[in-house]
C-alpha cells in the first residue's frame, strides 16, 4: 500500500508563496516517480510538475514554469512543491502522485497512486 500525505496548503495573496509537502515511505521513494497535479472545480486534473524516479530530471507545465519548483529530500522521504509568485488561477486542490514507472513528465503519465489533496487558494 502506497501512502502519500500532503500538507502545506492554505490561503495566500497573489504574489505570495507556499510550499507543499508530500510525505511517503522509503519503498515508494525508491520505486516510484513522483509528481504534483491540481484540480480546480471541474472534472479535469491537471499536471503541474513531476520528476524522474531518480529525481534527477524535473518537468513543469508551461503555466507554472519559472514559478514552481519540485524537489525531494531523500533523508526525510518527502517531495516538495515550492510555489512562488502565486496567481488567482493557481487556486485548486493540489495532489501528490506516484507512478510505477521512470517518470511523471506530463498529462499522459497517469499516476498509480494519489494523496488526499490539499487546498491552495490565492486571493487577488
Amino acid at each position: 500500500q502506497v501512502q502519500l500525505v500532503e500538507s502545506g496548503g492554505g490561503l495566500v495573496q497573489a504574489g505570495g508563496s507556499l510550499r507543499l509537502s508530500c510525505a511517503t515511505s522509503g519503498r515508494t521513494f525508491s520505486r516510484y516517480a513522483m509528481g504534483w497535479f491540481r484540480q480546480a472545480p471541474g472534472p479535469e486534473r491537471e499536471f503541474v510538475a513531476g520528476m524522474t524516479r531518480s529525481g534527477g530530471i524535473t518537468y513543469y507545465a508551461d503555466s507554472v514554469k519559472g514559478r514552481f519548483t519540485i524537489s525531494r529530500d531523500s533523508a526525510k522521504i518527502t517531495v516538495y512543491l515550492q510555489m512562488n509568485s502565486l496567481k488567482p488561477e493557481d487556486t485548486a486542490v493540489y495532489y501528490c502522485a506516484a507512478r510505477d514507472g521512470l517518470a511523471i513528465s506530463s498529462e499522459s503519465m497517469k499516476p498509480d497512486y494519489w494523496g488526499q489533496g490539499t487546498q491552495v487558494t490565492v486571493s487577488s
